[in-house]
Order: C-alpha cells, then sequence, then structure tokens
C-alpha cells in the first residue's frame, strides 16, 4: 500500500492556495497557514498566460476566473510618445495561449473559495510560524494563532511564503537569498483614466521604451482599470515617491493628464530582484514560487514561473501519495525548477526590463524583430505564443 501523506502550506498566496486545492482534490489532508488575517490587496501581478492557464484548469477554477476575467486584446511596445514599435495580438495565438488578466485580490479568494469546499482542505489565517524543525518521520511548525502558540506537523511543508518567506529564511538564514537587486525600483498602481480611450491605442497592453519611467500601462479588468506600472529611483521613500506620481503620470500617460483626471485606486512601490534560493528542497521542506526565486514582473515571468513550480510540485507530491513514485522525484523538483528559472526566467525577464531602456537600439532588438517578424507570419506567431511552456516541465514523467 502506499503511504498517504499530509502537507502543510504555509502562505495564503495565489501559489500557495492552488498547491493546497489541487492536493486537496486527490484527498490529501492539507492545511494553509497565512501570518495575516485578510488576503493580500496589493496591485500585484494579474496577466496569465499559456502556464498558469493549464494549472488553473487543472485545478478546476479556470472557467470561473475566466468568466470574470478581463481578456487582454494584445500587448505593444511603443516610444515614450506613444508611437507604436511592434504589437503580439491575441487572434495570432491558439486559445490556450491567449493572455487573461484579473487581479490577484480577486483570484486569491476565488481559488480559496474552491478550497473551502474540499473536505481535506483548510485555511487558517492569523496563523504566523516562528520557527520549524524536522526528522526522518516528519515535519513541523511552531505556529502563534488566535489561540496561542501549538505545533503542527506534516509529511511535507511547503513554503509559498513569498519573497520574504519566513520558510527559506529559517532554512538557509535570513540573508541567504543569492542574485541581485535592479539599481531602480518600481511602483504599481491601479488606476481609471477614461481619457486614455480617446488615443489610438489599439492594444490593451502596453510597453513604454524609456530609461527614466519604462512604464507598462495595460487595462487589466472589464470595468477598464488600469495598471500603470513605471520605474523610480531606488533612494526614494514611499512618500517622496507617492509626491512625484503625478508628475510621473504626466510625463509618459497618453494625454498628460491632471490629477481630477484619475482616480488612483492603489499605489505601491517595490523593489525589483533577480534571486534563487539555493535549493528548492531541505528534507521534508520544499519551497516554490516568490519563496524560492523572485524576477522583476515585466513579462508576466514571475507569476507564470510560480504556478509552473505549483504544477510541478502537485505531480511531485501526488505521485509520493498515490504511491507512484519515491522521494527522489522531490531532488528531481529542485534540480529542474531551479534548472527552468536559470536557464529560462532569469535570462528572459531579465531581457524584458533592459529592453524598456534602451530606445536607441529597440528597433534591432532581436525578440522585437521576432514580434515584428509574428506580425506577418501567423504561424511563427502561433509558436511564440506556445513559447511560453518551456517554464512548464512533466514530473509524471518520473512515475515509477
Amino acid at each position: 500500500m502506499p503511504d498517504k501523506i499530509n502537507v502543510i502550506v504555509v502562505g495564503a498566496g495565489p501559489s500557495g492556495l492552488l498547491l493546497a486545492l489541487l492536493l486537496a482534490k486527490q484527498g490529501i489532508e492539507v492545511t494553509v497557514l497565512e501570518k495575516s488575517g485578510e488576503y493580500d490587496k496589493q496591485p500585484r501581478a494579474s496577466f496569465y498566460s499559456l502556464p498558469a492557464i493549464h494549472e488553473l484548469k487543472r485545478a478546476g477554477v479556470y472557467d470561473d476566473v475566466a468568466s470574470r476575467a478581463f481578456h487582454a486584446n494584445g500587448v505593444s511596445w511603443r516610444y515614450i510618445d506613444g508611437t507604436r514599435i511592434a504589437s503580439i495580438r491575441p487572434d495570432d495565438a491558439s486559445p490556450d495561449t491567449k493572455m487573461i488578466s484579473l487581479p490577484l485580490d480577486e483570484l486569491i479568494p476565488l481559488i480559496a473559495s474552491h478550497l473551502e469546499q474540499q473536505p481535506s482542505g483548510r485555511i487558517l489565517l492569523s496563523h504566523e510560524v516562528t520557527a520549524i524543525g524536522q526528522d526522518h518521520a516528519q515535519a513541523w511548525v511552531e505556529v502563534n494563532g488566535p489561540e496561542g502558540s501549538r505545533r503542527m506537523s506534516a509529511s511535507y511543508i511547503v513554503g509559498c511564503d513569498g519573497g520574504s518567506s519566513k520558510i527559506r529564511r529559517e532554512l538557509f538564514g535570513a540573508k541567504s537569498f543569492p542574485g541581485r537587486t535592479w539599481d531602480k525600483q518600481i511602483v504599481a498602481t491601479n488606476v481609471y483614466y477614461p481619457g486614455l480611450r480617446d488615443y489610438d491605442w489599439d492594444t490593451s497592453s502596453n510597453f513604454m521604451i524609456d530609461p527614466e519611467h519604462f512604464p507598462m500601462i495595460a487595462q487589466i479588468s472589464n470595468d477598464g482599470m488600469l495598471r500603470v506600472t513605471y520605474g523610480e529611483e531606488s533612494n526614494l521613500t514611499r512618500e517622496e515617491m507617492l509626491a512625484r506620481q503625478p508628475g510621473k503620470y504626466k510625463a509618459f500617460m497618453p494625454g498628460k493628464p491632471e490629477p481630477h483626471e484619475y482616480t488612483l485606486v492603489n499605489f505601491s512601490p517595490y523593489k525589483i530582484h533577480q534571486r534563487l534560493a539555493k535549493s528548492m528542497r531541505v528534507g521534508r521542506f520544499l519551497l516554490a514560487a516568490d519563496a524560492a526565486h523572485l524576477c522583476n514582473p515585466f513579462g508576466g515571468m514571475g507569476l507564470t514561473s510560480g504556478f509552473a513550480d505549483i504544477g510541478g510540485l502537485y505531480d511531485c507530491l501526488y505521485g509520493l501519495h498515490a504511491g507512484k513514485a519515491d522521494e527522489n522525484i522531490l531532488d528531481k523538483y529542485d534540480e529542474i525548477r531551479r534548472a527552468k528559472y536559470t536557464s529560462i526566467v532569469d535570462p528572459v525577464s531579465s531581457g524584458n526590463l533592459r529592453r524598456l531602456w534602451d530606445p536607441e537600439n529597440i528597433e534591432q532588438d532581436e525578440f522585437i524583430q521576432m514580434v515584428k517578424r509574428a506580425e506577418h507570419d501567423k504561424e511563427f506567431a502561433r509558436s511564440m505564443a506556445a513559447g511560453m511552456g518551456a517554464v512548464m516541465h512533466d514530473f509524471t514523467q518520473y512515475y515509477r
């Protein structure tokens, strides 16, 4: 008989909840621990491409997501004055590779609602992990919750608790997260700006090439809300950046709007990193998504690779639970997911950002040349859209 397992997931973000849902639907006992008393409401990633859509479908939540989501009509690269350089259109792609958008503050509670319907899944908010440990038979976390402190144990514990992961810091030390931090930070805002409709922008997502601002302007919801992300200097405080926000908008937004012409909903500065943990497995502890690796958000590689981690880890843990795999499959998870970051996620996401800083060479950029070819070669366009699938990996091939 196979050894049945149970799992604790630390972090109730999109990746942690998605992993828990996938496991719970297979009857695996899974508990999600979240230190906050509510789900994250910050303006973070909101676009889902092939790898994310594949996992949302496997979890049985895609139809709900798609019914609420904004279905993007393409992405363009533009000069800072709005002049179009090149565009990718959704009608150039197969249905599975078309991009949709649903802000995380809507996606997270949606996945949570599905998990709450599973008898073997539960979510505990206001439960903060303070220490960890393990032996040959189990792993455990010390947890502070509304009812005091207690120890909770499981066959495996997965850190999905973000870039400042408590689990990763306990495993490797507070300062051990190899990689680099960019010398600029970015500000993510959600905003309603009706005036954008007056301009002839025929794609809903737009990257603007400028070494100072390097903005992204994208519609992310059906009611017209925009995600506007732009660059800032690394030495500014949040208050200083907030004071500079109106001037930033005037520098790159079409129409150079005054504050009374738009409604700012969210304002969230953050530093941008390219980092990869020393390992994504330490015995019975595992890391996934931002707890394991970070990249800048331009091009959506962070959420995409995080969901690819989740799909792979789910297959590994289910294989153990069902007796189809032994623990060596978790070493494969560590080896392959780290390699995917090194060979795809880091170079692609870094290229996406550097491209926005270089208006002088943008027309000759290799990727932009590919996009221009795809505008006229539909078969090539479909192959480009399917290329995001390279970040995925089928771990079921290691089942015995």
